[in-house]
């Protein structure tokens, strides 16, 4: 789900709805529409293509030593390129198809959700990394802090102040997931609001500009302490659904730490229901 940079579980939200490839939507309640810009690891397509070639010619090499000489290389080489061919051959399948399939609406650190933002003096929906890179920071920033799909709420003016107060979003969400711990194995809970409302998920958002000009838009889901229900399964942490009628005072915010906080506080406060995820 949500956590401080230096948090490891895995989260994922379920969406209501993924948007396509267009650069920008207004956001249409029941709109619909599948575009897979992104994989587990958030690789491109294009990307995925180069770096199947370089494990096909890992594993033809492979195969061309072992011809001459068994070594651990080679066949190191050979075993680990092959699950890698698998691997890429599999989400490169997935990252062309078109039809939508219901795991779909599942994300994780790296792929990409709809965020409605506030641009041009309204809301939009764009295309989003789910792992924040804050503007300027390196690209390894994203491996030094892997746990930036989350913005704890006790650090917004500390990690976050650079993007606290300035780039806030939502998420549309029906569900999170969350790893606990049960009779000492690694578990992974789903969580919903009881009365099955949509919850409009807080975030905070970055636009990364690269060397080459190119754009990364990426956010981050804001967490903050659990509610009782949460806490009793065993997380720690919980999103932040505001309420519908603080939507525009949240996507285009004032200069006043103590207004933007009054809303992540009057938040809605749905009562969790939890079960074993599939």
């Amino acid at each position: 789900m949500v956590a401080s940079p230096h948090d490891s579980p895995l989260p994922s939200l379920i969406l209501r709805r993924h948007l396509g490839r267009a650069p920008a939507q207004t956001w249409i309640p029941g709109a619909a529409g599948v575009g897979h810009t992104s994989s587990i690891t958030g690789t491109t397509g294009a990307e995925a293509e180069r770096e199947l070639d370089k494990q096909q010619r890992r594993v033809a090499e492979g195969e061309a030593s072992l011809a001459v000489r068994l070594t651990k290389k080679a066949t190191d080489d050979v075993r680990i390129g092959t699950n890698k061919v698998a691997q890429l051959e599999d989400r490169l399948a997935n990252l062309r198809r078109k039809d939508p399939k219901p795991r779909d609406g599942r994300i994780y650190p790296g792929y990409y959700a709809p965020v409605m933002m506030w641009q041009d003096g309204g809301p939009v929906v764009l295309p989003m990394r789910y792992q924040c890179r804050p503007a300027g920071k390196p690209e390894f920033y994203d491996r030094k802090f892997p746990g930036t799909y989350n913005a704890r709420r006790d650090n917004l003016e500390g990690f976050w102040r650079g993007l606290f107060g300035k780039t806030h979003g939502v998420v549309l969400a029906r569900a999170f997931y969350e790893h606990v711990e049960r009779d000492g194995q690694d578990t992974v809970l789903e969580f919903r609001p009881q009365d099955g409302s949509e919850m409009l998920v807080a975030c905070l958002w970055s636009s990364w500009i690269g060397k080459d000009g190119e754009e990364l838009l990426s956010f981050a889901a804001i967490t903050d302490e659990p509610p009782p229900e949460v806490a009793a399964a065993g997380h720690d942490r919980c999103i932040i659904p505001i309420r519908a009628e603080n939507l525009e005072a949240w996507l285009n915010p004032v200069a006043d730490p103590k207004a933007i906080y009054a809303i992540l506080d009057d938040r809605e406060r749905p009562y969790y229901e939890h079960r074993e995820a599939a």
